[in-house]
């Protein structure tokens, strides 16, 4: 089978039809996605990988106007974790559309917008620039705990969330909207909930858990904002309880009949391809990767690579095989 929408000459291009997915009708040709925030606009990375091998690229966090991001440091390691507090800097999309996505567009990948804002009037605004682009689908971002105004705030509570994700479905024509839950939410899957049916076609989770670090030299913390978002290892085993939870509570909402299905994209701590394998076995369409690739540029595609053959191994023929749900021990 071949695929011919992410080539800009429109030449036919070979997908691998045992490691392809499907999302809200977009075609990934594996499910392994460069996660926000950690791959830039993926031509940063093509000196260290080949990147037309990805799945998909979700670009940084994009704003309708330019930002800075935070001042002060930006990044702070952990044990088996890293923390950032970035702050969406990014040059608006305007400047993205015109400067980053025609290079973006041209190294094959799935392309995945994400956006974010301070408003739903700036979110729904942002999401009109973008859908009369050429990117496959937009990331709804509500879930940073990097800005001050909007992000966090929307994703924390179901009312909001629904309403910024309404006001984006709204505004878009022609794009799928995935929507990243924040695992800071006192009930993550209530927001799910309120999301998908105020329009979301897709799940991606989780964004980074709200932590703190202070300098004992210099007696305060390390960050100028306070808290950052921590990502990593560490956070792996809670990302992969709250991805198998969240697909069990979309399919059987407590005192209500089954909540529409949407496909859902795991990400937290996923360094290798034995821990993408844990998602996809709990119910993930697909991955995200981010942090592993700071220190090892090329873990996305032995992720791909290890995929590939565990399912070479067991006989599959397709990775939403690789479910547990769909065998004898879940049954």
């Amino acid at each position: 089978m071949t695929n011919k929408k992410n080539r800009p000459d429109g030449a036919a291009e070979p997908v691998n039809t045992v490691s392809a997915v499907t999302i809200a009708g977009v075609r990934f040709r594996n499910p392994v996605i460069a996660a926000s925030g950690t791959f830039g606009y993926g031509s940063e990375y093509a000196d260290l990988l080949d990147v037309s091998r990805l799945g998909g690229i979700c670009t940084k966090g994009l704003t309708l106007n330019p930002r800075a991001g935070n001042s002060g440091r930006r990044i702070h390691e952990t044990p088996s974790g890293l923390m950032n507090s970035i702050g969406l800097e990014n040059p608006g999309i305007a400047a993205f559309i015109e400067r980053e996505l025609p290079r973006l567009r041209g190294l094959g990948p799935v392309v995945i917008a994400n956006l974010s804002g301070s408003s739903a009037d700036e979110y729904s605004d942002g999401a009109r620039l973008l859908d009369g682009t050429s990117v496959d689908m937009i990331e709804l971002n509500i879930s940073c705990p990097n800005v001050k105004a909007g992000g966090m705030m929307f994703g924390l509570d179901p009312g909001t969330a629904a309403l910024v994700t309404g006001a984006v479905r709204d505004a878009l024509r022609h794009k799928p909207l995935m929507v990243k839950l924040s695992p800071n939410a006192p009930d993550i899957a209530a927001v799910a909930r309120a999301c998908v049916s105020a329009g979301a076609d897709a799940l991606s989770l989780v964004n980074t858990f709200k932590a703190m670090a202070i300098d004992i030299h210099a007696g305060k913390p390390v960050f100028d904002n306070i808290t950052a978002g921590l990502s990593g290892p560490a956070i792996r085993p809670i990302a992969l309880r709250m991805v198998w939870e969240l697909w069990e509570a979309l399919r059987t909402p407590p005192g209500k009949a089954p909540a529409r299905p949407v496909p859902i994209v795991g990400a937290g701590g996923i360094a290798g391809a034995e821990d993408a394998l844990e998602f996809l076995m709990a119910g993930a369409s697909a991955v995200q990767t981010g942090s592993a690739t700071f220190s090892h540029p090329q873990t996305m595609i032995e992720i791909i690579d290890g995929i590939e053959e565990h399912m070479a191994k067991r006989g599959l023929s397709n990775p939403e095989e690789l479910s547990i749900r769909k065998t004898a021990w879940y049954a």
